[in-house]
């Protein structure tokens, strides 16, 4: 096997300099299961009982914009989303937080990116595209996901999607916080975020500064949610994903591995499986959007 892997569209990896973004043992035990896990963009972290998102998955390929959070409540998912934008070096950044009911997953995720041009999607529909930045602008950060209080995991590297999910279990995004750390390139740069944070409605008791490291608890969300993000909505997908997890459980109550809970999955709720392989965000989702967002980009020259 060659000691790195290339992405056409963005620098270099090494297998070395990649390995420092795990904390924690990889895989499910499972080769066939391993290699379903990574075409969805993921790997799973034996010691916190998680599926986090690869260096260089699919979804690197995607972007940003701010339809997507708006279709995240019609495709199964009750996330509560925070985008903080700021410029820095003639740039227009967003780093985005998540964090809430994924399907069949409970999770969190950090997402770094740049602004490159402006959509008009359908013909109707416009906003800002970003796209996830290069290696060279990775950022070292971490967060702690607790459920009223106590901890279901930490993440911790330098990333530029930094996520975790836990399968099977089931929080409503406002029993959800967490403990945020971003250590951005320098203290300009973190100027820049922090007065993205001052505008997103966050007060100056609500964050920390040290040198070039921003600490901050994601809560309540400061800025509006998506307009999709309805009481109705809510109460209606989250009672299919209880369901969901319900199951879940019920099948899986006895297996002791994740091996075993997804054969047991499989050989029980077959429905289930698709949704167990594709944790957080799907790539079918994303493909449906991704045919409307090259429609945008053309309309754009």
């Amino acid at each position: 096997m060659s000691d790195q892997t290339t992405n056409s569209k963005h620098d270099t990896v090494t297998w070395s300099n990649f390995s420092e973004y795990s904390l924690s043992p990889k895989g499910t035990g499972n080769d066939e299961l391993d290699k379903a896990i990574e075409a969805a963009g993921y790997s799973y972290d034996q010691e916190q009982d998680i599926f986090y998102s690869t260096m260089n998955p699919w979804q690197r390929d995607i972007g940003y914009c701010r339809l997507y959070d708006e279709l995240a409540a019609p495709w199964g998912m009750i996330i509560d989303c925070e985008p903080i934008y700021f410029e820095y070096l003639g740039k227009e950044w967003m780093i985005g937080f998540w964090k809430g009911q994924y399907d069949l997953v409970t999770g969190g995720e950090i997402g770094v990116y740049t602004r490159t041009t402006d959509l008009k999607l359908l013909g109707v529909l416009g906003g800002a595209y970003y796209e996830c930045v290069s290696n060279t602008d990775l950022l070292e950060m971490s967060y702690t996901l607790k459920k009223n209080g106590k901890t279901l995991f930490t993440r911790k590297g330098k990333h530029w999607w930094l996520t975790g999910f836990k399968l099977g279990e089931f929080s409503d995004p406002s029993e959800l916080t967490m403990d945020i750390t971003m250590t951005l390139h320098n203290v300009s740069m973190r100027d820049a975020f922090v007065n993205g944070l001052w505008n997103a409605g966050y007060p100056l008791d609500e964050f920390t500064r040290d040198g070039s490291t921003v600490s901050f608890t994601f809560s309540n969300p400061h800025t509006p949610p998506p307009i999709t993000r309805t009481s109705a909505t809510d109460r209606i997908i989250q009672k299919k994903n209880e369901l969901l997890c319900e199951t879940y459980q019920d099948i899986t109550g006895s297996s002791k591995t994740i091996r075993d809970k997804v054969k047991a999955i499989e050989e029980h709720a077959p429905h289930l499986y698709d949704k167990v392989i594709r944790t957080g965000k799907s790539k079918q989702s994303y493909e449906t959007f991704s045919s409307w967002l090259t429609d945008g980009k053309k309309s754009n020259h």
